[in-house]
């Protein structure tokens, strides 16, 4: 199959991008500790995925303290992290490349070792996750009760949204991406297993869209919003997440976020819910990009299981604009161009995926030079 589609140029905003092979922001727990702070290394891995014109979604990074929810997950709210940030953009736009970061709040799925005096993580309501956190010490223990935001603490956290977008252009980034996906804090919010608020935050689908609507004008007030983009997982289970009937919920928030202008909508599909923890492809699942496209504007992004020949029917048919690669850009240095070639992938290592050095990380081969 020759892919054409994948590779034909594409407007994200003000950004140019020449094709359509994007770099799914992925955890890798290789921030350097104490500080949280990205270094030489996570520079160096992530230059080797830079491509002329290709677009890099940095890996989620807390935008304060309390957002924390895995070890050695860098921040953007530290001097610190911005020049450690700095280091990647720089050696992202060394290749052509353009770099997004996305901002992150784990909300409940956290652990009293992450956060500061080892307080219970917040949430919008005080409903432990069912699972297992991962402490600052890489062990595992159940997720604690966490504590219900007030009124004056939401206010505080849309501060530090905006803080966190304008440490991000500090850094060097060409935009940020917001998480309300993976059944973190703004998808707590967003689903009623989670939030059982009974204020201005819960209660009706239009109240449990608010925060994450607030958070997208705070941080497109200081990009402007064809500089955000938001990733959402309308269908998806990870993280003790899960809507009983998404298509509501999620038509009144796409339908919401429409009206922004933002730069683009990335969608993870149902079938590679929680995919980052095992290997999953859930079976009978609806296509989220398929279901949504009618509904959005702007760039369609969409992510889960690809494969090359399926990534470029995706875009041809208009699903969807691009496509967003995770498990195979970590084992592919050179994804977009093993992609066009129609070249073998390298298979991954999944024991590498989190935390450790450069193993599995910056030592992945590219194909030989022609």
């Amino acid at each position: 199959m020759t892919r054409t589609a994948l590779f034909r140029p594409l407007n994200l905003g003000p950004c140019s991008l020449s094709h359509r092979v994007v770099m799914a922001p992925l955890t890798r727990m290789r921030a350097s500790r104490p500080g949280n702070i990205p270094n030489a290394l996570n520079a160096e891995y992530y230059g080797q995925r830079a491509t002329q014109g290709g677009l890099i979604i940095c890996e989620a990074s807390q935008i304060c303290p309390e957002g924390q929810g895995v070890p050695a997950s860098p921040g953007i709210h530290s001097p610190e992290q911005v020049a450690g940030w700095r280091l990647v953009t720089d050696a992202i736009h060394a290749k052509g490349g353009t770099a997004f970061l996305q901002l992150w709040h784990v909300g409940r799925i956290s652990h009293p070792s992450h956060q500061p005096g080892r307080r219970p993580p917040v949430a919008p309501s005080a409903i432990a996750a069912q699972g297992m956190a991962m402490t600052a010490q890489f062990q595992r223990e159940p997720f604690p009760t966490p504590h219900a935001l007030t009124g004056e603490e939401i206010a505080r956290l849309l501060g530090s949204y905006e803080q966190a977008a304008s440490n991000a252009r500090d850094a060097g980034f060409d935009g940020v991406e917001i998480h309300s996906a993976n059944g973190y804090l703004l998808e707590q919010f967003l689903q009623s297993r989670s939030n059982q608020r009974t204020d201005e935050y819960g209660g009706s689908i239009e109240n449990r869209c608010r925060l994450p609507l607030e958070a997208a004008r705070a941080v497109a007030s200081v990009w402007g919003a064809n500089r955000v983009g938001i990733r959402l997982s309308p269908f998806g289970i990870a993280n003790d997440s899960g809507e009983a009937e998404p298509m509501p919920l999620y038509s009144h928030l796409i339908g919401e976020l429409d009206k922004l202008g933002l730069a683009y909508l990335h969608l993870i599909e149902p079938r590679a819910s929680g995919a980052g923890q095992k290997e999953v492809d859930h079976k009978d699942a609806p296509s989220a990009c398929e279901l949504f496209r009618p509904m959005w504007h702007s760039t369609l992004v969409t992510a889960g299981n690809f494969k090359g020949d399926e990534a470029e029917a995706t875009v041809a048919k208009g699903a969807a604009d691009a496509i967003a690669f995770g498990r195979y850009f970590i084992s592919n240095p050179d994804l977009p161009e093993r992609l066009r070639l129609g070249a073998e992938l390298t298979p991954y290592n999944r024991a590498t995926f989190y935390g450790g050095g450069a193993e599995g990380y910056t030592d992945y081969p590219t194909l030989p030079r022609r």
